[in-house]
């Protein structure tokens, strides 16, 4: 019987029956809950996702008004937060890796300000840091009719960063914000509430990221440098054709947990009132009353998040380690 099994199905089938017996015991401890709050009379399902969210959100990827649907205005919140998350963990990336480098810098003086800013960031606590560069950017900054001229075309203010966009309405061209009376008119902008909460989980992912890139590194035998050093290879070409690639290995797998942890981090956005999913999930609340139904939802979504990414992660990570044996 056994050997009509594929060996493929063989190998999956207790993990399979292990996650079926994980969901069935998610389900009953669920339905244990429902029904525990309907016979005190409290209202419980998740019918209420389907009546109308009665609020606005102040930043959205999507149509949205307040006479849509709650689970609507849920899926704005979840795009938002993977508005947040998704370019901090490229930023953080590429701060990370210079951040590592520079920190096995032969050069004393870029050895000891890469240190001193991974020590510093990580030193202090994520709420904190995500609060002082709001509080930077929303009360030190100028007034839009005194923006500051980062680059042409590109404007920051206490209202935001504004920048060019490219409007194909009537023939594609670049639309320049300009400052027009007490306001910038024109232009892509990026709230202050967005770019606090993009910062901080920027700087704060990239020195963790940086202390894993420079394990990485050390981590790769010296003979195989020795062997390219002896090919005639510069520094540069050391690091980016034999350093990294060999690194990758032993940098990928602890990666995927600080991209977990930055999608998680991205949470505490609604401490500056940014709309994302964990600022949504309260305000329907509030509406609605349903506090069981919101927490769910929130925690499905970070699960599911969190789950796809590890998956992702999982999948490049095997497809190295395959390289490197091959």
């Amino acid at each position: 019987m056994s050997a009509s099994i594929p060996a493929w199905l063989r190998r999956y089938l207790p993990q399979l029956f292990i996650l079926l017996l994980f969901a069935l015991l998610i389900a009953w401890l669920g339905h244990n809950a429902l029904e525990a709050m309907r016979a005190r009379g409290i209202r419980a399902g998740f019918d209420f996702l389907l009546q109308p969210a009665g609020f606005e959100i102040s930043e959205s990827l999507l149509d949205y008004d307040a006479s849509q649907s709650l689970w609507r205005a849920f899926v704005v919140g979840l795009l938002n937060s993977l508005r947040a998350a998704l370019p901090a963990i490229v930023l953080a990336s590429l701060l990370g890796t210079a951040l590592g480098i520079g920190r096995l810098s032969t050069h004393t003086i870029t050895r000891r300000i890469c240190g001193l800013i991974i020590e510093t960031v990580r030193n202090i606590p994520l709420l904190l840091q995500l609060l002082m560069i709001y509080f930077t950017l929303s009360n030190l900054l100028p007034d839009a009719e005194a923006a500051i001229h980062l680059l042409p075309g590109v404007l920051l203010a206490r209202s935001g960063l504004f920048m060019p966009v490219l409007d194909c309405a009537a023939g594609c061209h670049w639309q320049l914000p300009e400052v027009a009376g007490f306001g910038v008119e024109g232009g892509w902008s990026l709230s202050p509430e967005y770019l606090a909460v993009l910062l901080t989980l920027s700087v704060y992912g990239a020195v963790f990221i940086a202390e894993i890139v420079r394990g990485g590194i050390l981590a790769v035998p010296d003979g195989q440098l020795d062997a390219a050093r002896a090919l005639g290879m510069r520094p540069g070409q050391v690091m980016r054709y034999v350093t990294l690639p060999l690194a990758l290995r032993s940098i990928v797998p602890p990666l995927g947990n600080q991209y977990l942890n930055l999608i998680k981090n991205s949470s505490l956005a609604v401490a500056v009132g940014y709309p994302d999913l964990v600022s949504i999930s309260n305000t329907a609340l509030n509406q609605s009353g349903r506090a069981f139904e919101c927490i769910v939802v929130v925690m499905a979504s970070y699960l599911s998040l969190s789950l796809l990414t590890a998956v992702l992660l999982n999948l490049f990570n095997a497809r190295i380690a395959l390289r490197g044996e091959a």
